[in-house]
């Protein structure tokens, strides 16, 4: 009883991952909102071509999965959400997110930037932003031609997603700084590795 009440300490109020049947994201944020949950659904734009025309879609940035504070007492009406299909946890508890990896992620989808899925990045040559809607973020920088992006990952997704930005906001913290080993982080019925990060990466 005391372990559980220590868990309910740690994850009260943290913020967590789900994951979604495929293409429940919307639907399963939506529900969670209105039931009073606090939700984080990162989306994008993208342009699908049709035969006769073009759509511009707003899709889940990390397909099937999205981000939420906990709540212990509200967790089986949390997983009986219609789309639902498990909270992701490390050994009986929910695997914590850390806040500042959330606030980036936050920061960069509330930003006038463009932001898009990229190519899973893990490490790579770190900088820091200097100024503009993303200043003070430290992480790994992609360049591609005369492009430079910012790229932010979450390892237990192996995911990646990435925002365009000058080349002349940025300087140079340190080179080639691996990231750490994560934790094992599971599900409820399957496994996951996780380490949510903001990360550069130079190609």
């Amino acid at each position: 009883m005391q372990y559980l009440e220590q868990i309910k300490n740690e994850t009260d109020g943290a913020w967590c991952a789900l994951y979604t049947r495929h293409q429940h994201e919307k639907t399963v944020a939506t529900i969670l909102s209105a039931r009073g949950l606090q939700v984080f659904l990162p989306t994008y734009r993208a342009v699908h071509r049709w035969k006769d025309r073009n759509k511009q879609l707003v899709l889940p940035l990390f397909p099937s999965y999205l981000f939420f504070k906990y709540e212990a007492d509200r967790r089986i009406q949390i997983l009986s959400t219609p789309g639902v299909h498990m909270i992701l946890t490390t050994g009986n508890a929910p695997a914590v997110i850390p806040n500042e990896e959330i606030a980036a992620l936050q920061r960069a989808a509330e930003s006038p930037l463009r932001m898009e899925p990229h190519p899973f990045l893990k490490y790579g040559d770190t900088v820091r932003i200097k100024s503009g809607p993303l200043a003070g973020l430290e992480g790994f920088v992609s360049r591609q031609k005369d492009a430079f992006r910012l790229v932010l990952s979450v390892e237990m997704l192996g995911r990646s997603a990435a925002v365009e930005i000058d080349g002349s906001v940025l300087e140079r913290v340190q080179s080639h700084r691996p990231q750490a080993v994560p934790p094992s982080v599971h599900g409820l019925a399957s496994g996951h590795e996780m380490n949510s990060a903001l990360i550069f990466h130079k190609s």
